[in-house]
């Protein structure tokens, strides 16, 4: 290669990488002129790590041997470097090559790492850039020679995740050999190390020691504010205000810039003027801060040039080692008394909880805070995302997820920076804490138009319902519904079941509840004799003692406390308390029963919430030490809590599921299939002819039914004659999708003359549409009978992915939408779900005599489906339409489908 051709090319291998410190690494192609940064590099490494990477003593590195090190092919030999700093100060810390030996599918590699930046992660990192490498250009096993006493490079092997193919132990040392293969065990290890490395890097913005406010001032502004903020929460640590005009702001020493201040900075806060940032993000750099909250706003959500403004930060921050959170956010607070840490310009500080809150609004940020604070919810964590430009919710959720001071997550967002990335995340999240999502953005303005069924039935917020219902996160329509939620989640149990109990003076109000909770498919069970015995020699003479119980407005604080202990033996999970205070002094006396009794709710796992009808404000109910009480203003209110506390109980007993791996598949076969395709037009899309889709779902263990494409009636009658009698003709055509709207479907054909004479109407149906032209022929088919008419469908999101469809097949598929979607890849029990997600599904179990349908076959065919488009890329749409669902044994057939494939872009 030229070395044009050089640098273009080879950027594709640049990478930023988080190492475990939490800290960022730029890892790129060694280019010519790094000579004399390897020299400078060489000379820095301590004696022992040059014997443990050449297995004898070097005193210098030469020039020539720079020379012959820095120039390469890029294909025989391929050398990757770890940078820091950028333009003077650009640094090489690692070094990690590969050279292919005399088998060309074999290479050996060799790391070296400076003494202070080893045991961070920098080589598995060279490791997997290298390994990416060699698999583009041929070579599928790496061998390492390793000295016995390399204990982390045969660690860094050994945990990668590579399988072990040969390990050879030598006199003078051990090599090992592996295959360098994209397994799942190769990404799991991946994902492993990322997580580690979010947890450290998040950790490093909640517990600074220092914190440097770039912008602070002695004028009102949110310089000013920073710093007060600071200040007036008692941040148990140093602050460094740097203005270069102020000497002091706000009674404490400021500095010019943060390369004068004397102390380490661990943390800086920025807020000056977009376009004077850059420079001042390359002094933070020099001076080794590691975490920037970067307030100031006129980056990518402006566009433009702010674009590359954004990149540029996100560049230098990268070449330091540096995380951003923001550009335009609010700040970040952590109220762990050891921190008390108000890093924002809020000017309310949250009380001191177990939630956590992520905002990708810097603008609710402020009421989300007051809000919290006015009923009584308090938050272990607050971090306003702005752009998320650096740091997003998926590493946010990976802190969450294992920080002690947290056991409830909120987030607000507006986007999801990697969908697949962050499903896997939420996904492993939610099996240990609570997730409450409000996701904006629901609809888009306008509609695509849609070439297939699954692509009609769509809409804007499917991919996000799917995401949210895969990974069992609670989703929220509104604030109000997430901070409802929140509320129970964080002060009672999980309730373990869908049994109710209403108490209620108002029997209207009892009525509303009992409505809404049905509604949500909660049980309220008649109540046992005893307590029903019990509550009628206790309550007033007109209560009703079923369920809702209805003690009338003359109830007692007393009664209602004995009330309460009847229920305590009840089989319930849950209770609500609904009161309307008759007279004003009762509101204490009743809110002293409740808080008195609650505790052995709590103690036998069931929550408690109330409603205190026809007051201005929630009251608060109970204290901290001893658990808070929900309590909400109406019914509806309390039933939707309830319902996604109840869900998350469900989320609990699902399990994770597995993505099966298919042995009976011709990939190959299929690839081949997809390329011919595409090879035979320049325009694109192009659909798949009936054969080709046979092939295709053959090479899957797909079954379709016996067919063939005929482009004359003459072709069309002996296809009939050899598949059997009765068949169907279906129109063939890459534009028309719905064949049954034009005419083009003709079943049930036991002759020849009647084959013949449907071709001629279906030629005759597109003749007074004008759409002839489009005929290319039709598909002849043998009839299937019986069985339950499915659709699987696939479309891609320009954001998530491939989306997978499932639901009532047919030619009402349109005008039912009984369907339900999921995002690729499926898991085993993703699969399991989909079959009872639509409506009708339980026609799968026979209906009014019909035999039950193999579901084990469809979960099979959603699963293949789904392997079939993680292996061919370029498959953009799917219709399955109808897949038959045969009796308990006898499978499933395709009856019809469509394909849409077009090119990967690179």
């Amino acid at each position: 290669m030229t070395q044009s051709t050089d640098t273009l090319q080879l950027d594709r291998f640049n990478r930023t990488v988080a190492l475990k410190d939490g800290s960022v690494l730029h890892l790129r192609p060694i280019m010519p002129d790094d000579e004399d940064r390897l020299m400078s590099f060489f000379l820095r490494l301590s004696g022992r790590t040059i014997y443990l990477r050449y297995h004898h003593v070097l005193t210098d590195l030469s020039r020539e041997e720079a020379h012959q090190y820095s120039n390469i092919d890029y294909d025989n030999t391929f050398a990757v470097v770890g940078i820091q700093g950028e333009g003077a100060d650009e640094t090489i810390i690692g070094v990690g090559r590969y050279w292919r030996l005399s088998q060309p599918n074999k290479a050996e590699i060799a790391f070296i790492v400076e003494d202070p930046h080893q045991r961070k992660g920098i080589g598995t990192h060279l490791l997997e850039l290298l390994a990416v490498a060699a698999r583009e250009h041929g070579i599928g096993v790496f061998e390492a020679e390793v000295l016995p006493e390399n204990t982390d490079m045969i660690d860094v092997l050994q945990d990668s995740g590579f399988k072990q193919l040969d390990k050879i132990t030598e006199s003078h040392g051990w090599r090992g050999v592996y295959s360098i293969a994209h397994t799942p065990l190769v990404e799991q290890k991946s994902a492993e190390r990322e997580r580690v490395s979010s947890i450290a890097s998040i950790r490093k913005f909640m517990f600074p020691r220092s914190i440097a406010v770039i912008g602070a001032s002695n004028k009102p502004g949110i310089g000013n504010a920073l710093v007060k903020d600071l200040i007036k929460n008692e941040y148990n640590g140093v602050i460094y205000p740097v203005n270069p005009k102020d000497e002091v702001v706000s009674s404490i020493k400021a500095y010019p810039s943060v390369l004068d201040i004397p102390g380490q900075v661990d943390l800086a806060i920025v807020a000056v003027a977009a376009e004077r940032i850059q420079p001042i993000i390359e002094e933070c750099g020099r001076k080794g801060v590691k975490s920037l909250v970067i307030i100031t706003a006129g980056f990518s959500e402006m566009g433009g040039e702010g674009i590359e403004r954004e990149k540029k930060l996100l560049n230098t921050a990268g070449a330091y080692g540096m995380r951003i959170i923001g550009p335009n956010c609010l700040g970040i607070q952590n109220t762990n008394p050891t921190v008390n840490m108000n890093a924002s310009f809020a000017p309310i500080y949250p009380l001191h909880g177990k939630t956590a809150f992520g905002s990708q609004s810097g603008a609710l940020g402020g009421a989300i805070i007051s809000y919290a604070i006015q009923i009584n919810l308090g938050l272990s964590n607050f971090v306003s995302i702005g752009n998320g430009a650096d740091v997003t919710g998926n590493e946010l959720l990976q802190y969450w997820a294992e920080d002690p001071d947290t056991n409830l997550i909120l987030l607000y967002l507006e986007s999801f920076g990697n969908p697949r990335k962050f499903a896997r995340i939420a996904r492993e999240t939610t099996l240990k804490k609570p997730v409450v999502i409000v996701k904006s953005g629901r609809s888009a303005v306008g509609a695509r138009a849609a070439a297939s069924h699954t692509g009609a039935l769509a809409s804007d917020d499917t991919a996000t319902t799917a995401l949210i219902k895969q990974t069992g996160m609670l989703r929220c329509n509104t604030l109000e519904e997430l901070f409802d939620t929140a509320l129970l989640l964080s002060n009672q149990p999980i309730p373990k079941g869908n049994r109710v109990a209403i108490l209620t003076n108002g029997g209207g109000a009892g009525i509303m509840a009992a409505d809404a909770l049905a509604a949500h498919g909660f049980q309220l069970p008649i109540l046992s004799d005893k307590a029903r015995s019990a509550l009628k020699s206790l309550l007033p003479p007109k209560s009703s003692y079923m369920n809702p119980i209805d003690t009338t407005a003359a109830v007692s604080p007393d009664q209602y406390r004995q009330a309460l202990k009847v229920l305590l033996e009840e089989d319930i999970d849950a209770l609500i308390i609904i009161y309307i205070p008759p007279m004003e002094f009762m509101i204490e006396l009743m809110r002293g029963v409740i808080r008195e009794m609650a505790p052995s709710f709590r103690a036998k796992g069931i929550p408690v919430l109330a409603n205190f009808l026809g007051l201005e404000s929630r009251l608060v109910v109970g204290s901290k030490e001893e658990g808070y009480v929900p309590t909400y203003v109406f019914p509806e209110s309390t039933a939707h809590a309830l319902t996604k506390a109840y869900e998350y109980n469900e989320r609990l007993k699902r399990p994770l599921g597995n993505i099966p791996s298919f042995t009976n598949i011709n990939k190959a076969g299929a690839e081949k299939v997809v390329q011919a395709a595409l090879a035979r037009t320049d325009k694109h899309p192009v659909w798949l002819d009936t054969g080709e889709i046979v092939e295709l779902f053959s090479a899957y263990g797909i079954k379709f039914a016996r067919s063939g494409v005929a482009t004359t009636a003459h072709q069309a009658v002996k296809m009939a004659d050899s598949i059997g009698y009765p068949v169907a003709l279906k129109l063939f055509s890459s534009t028309i999708s719905h064949k049954t709207d034009v005419g083009g479907v003709m079943l049930n054909l036991d002759s020849a003359a009647e084959v013949k004479k449907a071709y001629a109407q279906i030629e005759q149906n597109l003749d007074k549409l004008s759409r002839r032209s489009e005929m290319q022929g039709v598909t002849v088919q043998r009839m299937l009978t019986g069985g339950v008419e499915l659709i699987v469908g696939v479309t891609e999101d320009k954001f998530f992915g491939p989306l997978i469809m499932f639901g009532l097949g047919g030619i009402y598929t349109e005008l039912f939408k009984d369907v339900d979607f999921r995002i690729h890849p499926l898991t085993d029990y993703d699969a399991h779900e989909m079959l009872a997600s639509f409506k009708a599904h339980k026609i799968l179990d026979g209906w009014r005599g019909a035999p039950p349908s193999d579901t084990a076959a469809i979960e099979d065919v959603l699963l293949r489906i789904s392997a079939m488009i993680e292996d061919i890329p370029e498959i953009q749409e799917l219709d399955l339409n109808p897949l038959i669902a045969m009796p308990v044994g006898e499978g499933c057939v395709v009856a019809d489908a469509r394909i849409s494939v077009s090119p990967i872009s690179v």
